[in-house]
C-alpha cells in the first residue's frame, strides 16, 4: 500500500496501530528493496511469507495478471486449472524469447526480473563454493545430458570440422549419451586403478589420443568432477593444461559438484592453469529442487551467451521459479550449513561404513580424491546373490545405493562397455556405493547402516 492508503486507514484505526503495521510492512520492503538494489544472494534466508509477497509482486508485472489485460495473440499464458495457475505463482510466459534464452520479454516483465536476480544468485552460488574468476551463468530449463548436448552443439558451431570428444569413462548413460545426440564420436579413454584401487584420469591415453587424431578434429575433452566411487573427480587441472596446449575446447561434468568446495576448487584451478570452456552442475542434486534444470557456467561470457541463443525458443520458468523460492529461503548461511553438513556426515558414513565392512570381513575403497561417493568391497558375496543384495536393500526403502559386479556387459549404440557401473574394464571384485549428498540427515544414515548389517547378514547365509 503506497503513503495515502495508510493515511486513509488512519481514519479508521488508531494511529498507534497504524504506524505499528506501517512499520513492519517497511521492514519487508526495504528488505525487497535492498535485494533489488544489490541483486546478491541474501545473507540469511527469507521467510515463507515474504517470499510469497515478493512473487505475487513480480507476477502482477506479467501481461497475463493485469485486470486491464485483453489478449488476443496464440500464447497469453492462459490457465485453465486454478490449481495449476497457484502452483506457478500465475508465471505463465516462461522465460527467454524466440532468439535467446535470456532475452527479456515484452509480456512478462516480472518473470524477465527474476530470470535476472535468479542468474545474480548462482554466480553469487558459484563464489560461494570456491570459484572467484569472473565467469558467466545460464539457467537451462533442461537435465545435465541435453545441457550437454547444447554446449557441444555451441562448440560445434565455432568447430565446423571437429567431430570426435575425448571422453574420461564415466559409467553414467546420459553423459555418454549426450556426445552421440550432439551428432559426435565419443573416444572413451578408460581410467587408470592405482594401488589403493581409486580409477584416475589416464592423462597419457588422453594426450595419445590427441595425437593420434590431431587436435583439429577433437571438438572437445570431457572430464567429470562429481561420480560413483571408487571413481575419482578426473584430473581437471592437467586435463585443462592439455586442452590449452592442443586449442581444444574443455567441457566438465559437474553434475553434482556445485555442492563440494573440494570439485569447486579444482575447477577453480583448472581454469587458471589451462582451459575449461563449460562446466555444467544440476539445479536438483545441488540445490534440493525438483529435476527440471542446470546450470551452464563458463568464464567465456561470449560463449555461455551462444548457448543461450542456441536453445530455440522460450522455456519453462518452473525450474527457475523453484530454484528462486530455494535460494531465497536458504540464503548464503542455510546453503553453507547444508555443505558444511554434507562433509560431516560424508565422514561419519564412512566411519560406519567401515565398522560394517570389518564386521563382513570386509574394506572401504580408499578414494581420496571422491568427497561424496564411497565404496565397499563385497568379496565375501557370491556372485549369484549379488543381485539379490540390491534387490533386498531396494525392498528395505534403501535408495540410491549401487551393488556393482564389475562384470556387466552393456551396449549403448554401438559401443561395446565391460564392466558397466565400475568405469573399468576389469576391476576385479564387486562393490556397494552409497553417497553423503547435500540434504543426508544423520538419521537416514543410521538407518541404512542399520539395514546394511541386517541385509548383509541375511544374504551371507544364503
Amino acid at each position: 500500500m503506497n503513503s495515502e492508503s495508510w493515511n486513509l486507514i488512519k481514519q479508521l484505526l488508531p494511529e498507534t496501530y497504524v504506524q505499528q503495521a506501517n512499520n513492519a510492512a517497511n521492514s519487508r520492503e526495504n528488505i525487497i528493496r535492498e535485494f533489488l538494489q544489490h541483486r546478491n544472494w541474501p545473507k540469511n534466508g527469507w521467510k515463507d511469507d515474504l517470499i510469497e509477497q515478493f512473487l505475487n509482486e513480480l507476477a502482477s508485472m506479467d501481461s497475463n495478471n493485469f485486470s486491464s489485460n485483453c489478449g488476443l495473440g496464440e500464447r497469453e499464458a492462459r490457465f485453465a486449472s486454478d490449481i495449476v495457475a497457484r502452483r506457478h505463482f500465475r508465471f505463465g510466459h516462461g522465460v527467454g524469447r524466440s532468439g535467446n534464452l535470456t532475452e527479456i520479454q515484452p509480456k512478462a516483465a516480472g518473470s524477465s526480473l527474476m530470470s535476472q536476480l535468479v542468474h545474480s544468485m548462482i554466480q553469487d552460488s558459484m563464489k560461494l563454493m570456491g570459484i572467484q574468476s569472473k565467469l558467466k551463468c545460464l539457467l537451462v530449463p533442461m537435465a545435465t545430458g541435453m545441457s550437454l548436448v547444447i554446449s557441444m552443439l555451441t562448440l560445434k558451431h565455432q568447430r565446423f570440422n571437429s567431430k570426435y570428444v575425448i571422453w574420461s569413462r564415466i559409467d553414467q548413460k546420459s553423459c555418454f549419451k549426450s556426445i552421440l545426440t550432439a551428432g559426435c564420436i565419443p573416444i572413451v579413454v578408460n581410467c587408470v586403478k592405482d594401488e589403493t584401487g581409486e580409477l584416475q584420469t589416464n592423462l597419457s591415453e588422453i594426450d595419445k589420443q590427441i595425437n593420434e587424431l590431431g587436435a583439429n578434429n577433437i571438438l572437445c575433452i570431457m572430464t567429470t568432477t562429481s561420480c560413483f566411487a571408487p571413481r575419482a573427480c578426473d584430473s581437471v587441472e592437467d586435463v585443462a593444461q592439455l586442452a590449452k596446449n592442443y586449442d581444444i575446447p574443455h567441457v566438465i561434468n559437474n553434475a553434482y559438484g556445485l555442492q563440494s568446495t573440494y570439485c569447486m576448487h579444482r575447477i577453480q584451478t583448472a581454469s587458471k592453469k589451462g582451459r575449461v570452456d563449460v562446466f555444467v552442475q544440476s539445479t536438483d542434486k545441488n540445490f534440493l529442487v525438483p529435476v527440471g534444470a542446470t546450470i551452464i557456467a563458463g568464464y567465456n561470457e561470449k560463449l555461455i551467451s551462444d548457448i543461450a541463443s542456441i536453445y530455440p525458443g522460450r522455456a519453462s520458468s518452473s525450474p527457475m521459479i523453484d530454484l528462486f523460492i530455494t535460494m531465497l529461503h536458504l540464503g548464503q548461511n542455510g546453503y553453507l550449513e547444508l555443505c558444511n553438513a554434507r562433509k560431516r556426515l560424508h565422514n561419519y558414513l564412512k566411519e560406519q561404513m567401515t565398522i560394517v565392512a570389518e564386521e563382513f570381513n570386509e574394506k572401504i575403497i580408499t578414494t581420496k580424491h571422491n568427497p561424496i561417493s564411497i565404496a565397499m568391497t563385497l568379496k565375501s558375496i557370491e556372485t549369484k546373490n549379488l543381485t539379490q543384495l540390491g534387490s533386498m536393500l531396494f525392498v528395505r526403502n534403501v535408495s540410491g545405493t549401487r551393488v556393482v559386479k564389475a562384470t556387466d556387459i552393456v551396449n549403448i549404440s554401438g559401443f561395446k562397455f565391460i564392466g558397466w557401473g565400475s568405469h573399468y574394464d576389469d576391476y576385479g571384485s564387486p562393490y556397494l556405493t552409497a553417497a553423503a549428498a547435500i540434504g543426508v540427515q544423520q538419521c537416514e544414515i543410521d538407518t541404512f547402516i542399520k539395514k546394511l548389517r541386517d541385509t548383509l547378514s541375511k544374504i551371507s547365509k544364503f
